[in-house]
């Protein structure tokens, strides 16, 4: 893991979001919404890791869109916690910031992977 920025970033904000799942369900006693933060904010780095492990440019491609699609989904429960008042503000804003940029660097992935793809 050591050197691969997305790899690191994603593991990081995982270990961040079992942070706030464990809050929210144990202080706060959400456990529906909390949950599904908990699903999608794991599984990012959970499919980054199966890219790696892809067997071919199309399987890294797919597995690298669907850790962005659960990024998206991810940035979705953390607005809709911080605005329903689950979520501090501030953790909210924060962790929506860490989860925007695993949005950049896998969209900037996507692309590039798809242009290197594309080319003869």
């Amino acid at each position: 893991m050591e050197g691969n920025i997305i790899q690191t970033k994603s593991y990081e904000f995982a270990l961040a979001i079992v942070d706030v799942y464990k809050r929210l369900s144990g202080e706060r006693r959400e456990f529906v919404l909390s949950k599904q933060l908990l699903r999608s904010g794991t599984s990012i780095g959970a499919n980054i890791e199966e890219a790696i492990g892809g067997q071919s440019d199309r399987d890294f491609f797919t597995k690298m869109t669907i850790a962005y699609k659960e990024a998206r989904e991810t940035l979705y429960w953390l607005r809709l916690l911080g605005d329903a008042g689950y979520l501090e503000m501030d953790d909210s804003a924060l962790l929506g910031s860490k989860c925007d940029e695993l949005c950049r660097i896998l969209s900037k992935i996507q692309l590039t992977l798809k242009s290197r793809m594309n080319s003869p």
